[in-house]
């Protein structure tokens, strides 16, 4: 296998994290007639972009991460 099961529950970490941020950007936008200021919030612009930077960021770690080996006793 390439990868191990600690990098699998890493992966499925670091996808639930993007999805997160993803969630956080989703909200009601504005309709023709009416402006809503709210598409403008800190949460849609700052918070949630860097939520999903650090998920990916999270999924490359996961997928670059090599447990380390047991040592055998002799």
């Amino acid at each position: 296998m390439a990868f191990s099961k600690k990098n699998y529950i890493l992966l499925a970490i670091g996808m639930a994290i993007v999805i997160l941020g993803l969630v956080l950007m989703s909200g009601e936008g504005s309709a023709e007639g009416v402006f809503n200021a709210d598409i403008f919030s800190a949460r849609r612009i700052k918070v949630a972009p860097l939520v999903s930077l650090f998920g990916f960021c999270f999924i490359m770690f996961a997928i670059m991460y090599k447990p380390k080996a047991k040592k055998e006793i002799k």
